[in-house]
C-alpha cells in the first residue's frame, strides 16, 4: 500500500518537479552598492533561441510579438534579454547567427561607441556549449555554432577586466550583459541600478567567476521574466534572446 502511495505522489508531482528543473533563475544580487538581476540558463535544459523578424520578414521589436509569434508555435517564452546593439533600421551590428545559419558576418572594423571598443567579443551556443570569446578568435569557432551575437566591449578577458574600465568612471547606465558560469552555465544579468563598466565587469569576475564576459547594451536592456512579473518594453529593440518551451497541450 504503502508503495502505491509513494508512486501516486510521484505522478502527480512530476510535472512540478520537471517544469522546476526546466525553469530559468533568477536573483537579486547587491554589488558594489547596486542591485542587479541574475537570470541563470542551463543550456543542457533550455531551449535557447535569437529572434529577429517574424514569418513575413517583419523586426520583432518586442517582447509581446515575439510572444505572439510563438504562440503560434504552439511555444511560450519564460525568458527573454535582448541580444546585442543594432543599426538604426534594426539590423544586427557585427556577427548574427540563428538556427545555424549566418545572416550578417563577424565585423573587425574600427569605429565610435562601445561595440568596437576593442576588445569586442561573440556569445554563441556551439557543439561544445555556450562560449563567450574575443571577436578575434571566433574564427576558430565558425561554422560550429546554432546561435551567435557579437556585441562589445568584452567585460572579462580570460580573467581579466577589459583595460578600459575605471574604477572611479562616473559613465553610468543601466545596462546588461552576459558571462559563462564554471558550471558551465550561462549568466545573463541586468542592472536595477546605473553602473559604470568597471562595477557591472566586476559583478561576472569576482560574484559570479566568469572568466569571460560581454556586454550586450545600455540604455535599452530590456528583460522579460514572467516569474518575476516583469516584460520590459523601454524602446523598439532589435536582436532578441529569448528561452523557450512547448505549451501544454488543451
Amino acid at each position: 500500500m504503502k508503495t502505491i502511495l509513494r508512486f501516486l505522489m510521484f505522478v502527480l508531482l512530476c510535472p512540478f518537479l520537471l517544469s522546476r528543473v526546466c525553469a530559468v533563475e533568477y536573483r537579486k544580487v547587491e554589488h558594489s552598492g547596486k542591485w542587479l538581476i541574475v537570470c541563470t540558463v542551463d543550456p543542457a535544459l533550455e531551449r535557447l533561441d535569437l529572434f529577429f523578424q517574424d514569418e513575413q520578414g517583419a523586426v520583432l521589436h518586442t517582447f509581446a510579438r515575439l510572444e505572439a509569434m510563438l504562440r503560434g508555435r504552439g511555444e511560450r517564452l519564460v525568458f527573454g534579454m535582448n541580444a546585442g546593439m543594432f543599426h538604426p533600421g534594426f539590423a544586427p551590428v557585427g556577427l548574427f547567427v540563428a538556427e545555424g545559419r549566418e545572416r550578417t558576418p563577424l565585423s573587425t572594423v574600427a569605429g565610435e561607441g562601445n561595440f568596437f571598443l576593442k576588445p569586442n567579443g561573440v556569445f554563441a551556443l556551439t557543439d561544445a556549449g555556450a562560449v563567450v570569446v574575443e571577436a578575434a578568435r571566433w574564427p576558430g569557432l565558425a561554422g560550429k555554432a546554432r546561435l551567435a551575437t557579437q556585441s562589445g566591449p568584452m567585460l572579462v578577458i580570460d580573467g581579466n577586466l577589459h583595460p578600459a574600465f575605471r574604477a572611479g568612471s562616473d559613465s553610468r547606465l543601466f545596462r546588461n550583459g552576459v558571462g559563462i558560469t564554471p558550471d558551465r552555465k550561462i549568466a545573463f544579468v541586468i542592472s536595477m541600478e546605473a553602473v559604470n563598466f568597471y562595477e557591472f565587469a566586476t559583478l561576472f569576475r569576482d560574484v559570479l567567476k566568469c572568466r569571460n564576459a560581454l556586454f550586450l547594451d545600455g540604455t535599452i536592456s530590456a528583460l522579460h521574466a514572467p516569474e518575476l512579473k516583469r516584460s520590459d518594453a523601454p524602446f523598439p529593440l532589435g536582436p532578441l534572446l529569448g528561452v523557450t518551451e512547448k505549451m501544454a497541450k488543451p
